[in-house]
């Protein structure tokens, strides 16, 4: 019976602490649920900009009631001083007497401590219930903690012969609106999303998350434009004062072109190139360094291709759609068939989406 009633009040700390994905960053969105006697008597999760923490939030809910309550946590409390005090001496503070708590923090100031630090106060700490799906929640502070950039999710839609695009480069509509408004809230779990410029120039999109009441939690916007081309009456460069727009470029791209975008209140990133190419790596760590921990990649094929040539995708989602473009239309990844994705990443399952059929894939 206790080991059911703890597994049902770490899956609510784990729902909740999904309420900030793509919203903390460079916080990991962690969830908290402080239980007595088999009563919830606070629960928080991650705030926006990644403070309060969720154990802060709960434990001001909770009040003096949590004297002697367990805390399920998603994430091992911090245990040293930032720009708000450590969720372990709050802990203690408090008066909790239980610690549940998914995963050891990657974060080598906490790594570990946050937990002993409990244990030498006479908290009883355990570790490891809901580890899996932890571990998938953090995955983007987890990667930048460990490799120094961001935890990459491709996001592909494929016509039934595997195009993305018809001839020329043209855009046509390939999934219906069940899977676009799936890809909206993926943008809005997101901190970031980056596309081409041959993606900006045939759509211009706005790359924001369109679903209702969460045009707030539209991700950073990224654009790979090695030599500035990208025009000034596009959305993403249109917008930028209201949604953030950065753009990576080559070393010797104009400097005027540079200066106009900035005018603009783009943010313009310059990187080594080789060939035309910008280096991916270079960029997945500067994105890192500001603090970027969940990268969507949407587009184009180029790009996808690239990334997928270049191992740095973590996690796709292939939406199938059922009607097919033809042998003159692009294909999803450019000078790559689509089973290259099972090079790095192996199957995790499949749903349908209205008419289409999303397939998951993860790192293997």
């Amino acid at each position: 019976m206790a080991e059911a009633e703890d597994s049902r009040f770490m899956d609510l700390a784990l729902t909740l602490g999904r309420r900030g994905l793509g919203n903390t960053w460079p916080n990991p969105a962690v969830g908290a649920v402080i239980v007595k006697d088999g009563k919830i008597i606070g629960r928080g999760w991650t705030q926006p900009g990644g403070r309060p923490h969720a154990e802060t939030v709960a434990l001001k809910r909770a009040g003096k009631a949590a004297r002697g309550a367990t805390l399920y946590v998603t994430l091992e409390p911090c245990s040293h001083e930032g720009k708000t005090p450590p969720c372990a001496d709050a802990a203690i503070r408090a008066g909790i007497s239980r610690v549940v708590s998914s995963v050891e923090d990657a974060n080598p100031d906490i790594s570990g401590r946050g937990h002993e630090h409990m244990r030498g106060r006479n908290i009883t700490v355990e570790v490891g219930l809901g580890a899996a799906e932890a571990e998938r929640a953090h995955a983007g502070h987890f990667r930048r903690m460990r490799d120094a950039r961001p935890h990459v999710f491709l996001k592909l839609a494929v016509s039934s012969d595997g195009k993305a695009a018809a001839a020329g480069r043209q855009p046509v509509a390939i999934t219906a609106e069940a899977a676009r408004q799936n890809a909206f809230l993926m943008r809005a779990q997101s901190d970031a999303i980056l596309v081409g410029l041959g993606t900006v120039i045939a759509d211009n999109p706005s790359l924001t998350s369109r679903l209702s009441g969460m045009r707030g939690r539209s991700p950073v916007r990224i654009v790979l434009d090695a030599q500035l081309r990208v025009p000034l009456s596009m959305n993403v460069v249109s917008t930028a004062r209201e949604n953030p727009t950065w753009v990576f470029t080559a070393p010797q791209a104009s400097p005027m072109a540079e200066k106009i975008l900035r005018d603009k209140g783009v943010e313009v990133f310059r990187v080594p190139s080789t060939g035309g190419k910008l280096d991916l790596a270079e960029i997945l760590k500067i994105l890192a360094e500001r603090g970027i921990t969940r990268l969507m990649v949407e587009g184009g094929p180029r790009v996808a291709a690239s990334f997928v040539a270049a191992d740095l995708v973590d996690e796709a989602v292939v939406f199938h759609a059922p009607n097919a473009i033809g042998a003159s239309g692009v294909d999803a990844l450019e000078g790559l068939p689509l089973t290259a994705l099972s090079n790095h990443l192996h199957a995790v399952g499949s749903e349908q989406v209205g008419p289409d059929r999303a397939e998951y894939f993860e790192r293997n």
